[in-house]
């Protein structure tokens, strides 16, 4: 479980085919890969991987076919920057939202733009997932818990603050880039619960 709070960015190393998988290097921001030894859970972009070997500033994960399909994993390049966050301790603090970390499908940046001091974020989304958007609804976008805003059958927007800024690759976004999404949890269970009564 994580909460949608950024920890860190981490950088990409490598994205390589291996026989039964492909295989993500990173380097990590963590000291020492704090909290972080093999078969530990990190978000990267959102996205729950299990370290597989882990080093003092560096970790791999195995990726799957479905994984590469549904996220944005697939297009990484060397050199290119990913959000990271350890999962919650069951002491935690919740700062952003319930996160799972499984990917709900892919949305595109539309607008990326200043609106006087503030960076408004537009993003595109397939129509039958625009039913678990709400305005002031929760959503996470490449692992950010973020506040939805301006909802449309197929699109919805979002405020950006200097530190989200800061803390994320979404410093490096820019109109057509494609984005993780994992819609608010409640809304789903509450939709699966509908449909069956």
């Amino acid at each position: 479980m994580f909460t949608g709070i950024v920890e860190g960015v981490g950088v990409v190393k490598s994205l390589e085919e291996q026989e039964e998988s492909w295989l993500l290097r990173l380097e990590l921001p963590f000291a020492n890969g704090d909290g972080l030894e093999a078969g530990a859970s990190l978000a990267v972009n959102g996205c729950c991987l299990t370290m597989r070997e882990d080093g003092s500033s560096a970790g791999s994960f195995d990726l799957l076919e479905e994984t590469l399909n549904r996220t944005n994993l697939g297009q990484l390049s060397t050199g290119d920057w990913v959000n990271l966050e350890r999962s919650l301790p069951a002491n935690g603090r919740l700062g952003g939202h319930f996160v799972t970390g499984h990917i709900d499908g892919p949305g595109t940046i539309q607008v990326f733009e200043e609106r006087g001091k503030n960076l408004f974020l537009q993003v595109g989304v397939e129509q039958e997932s625009a039913k678990y958007l709400v305005d002031k609804g929760c959503i996470a976008v490449d692992g950010c818990s973020l506040t939805v805003c301006e909802v449309t059958d197929d699109s919805f927007a979002v405020w950006l603050i200097p530190h989200t800024l800061d803390q994320t690759n979404l410093k490096g976004r820019k109109p057509g880039d494609r984005l993780n999404l994992e819609f608010d949890l409640l809304a789903k269970y509450v939709e699966r619960i509908h449909a069956k009564t």
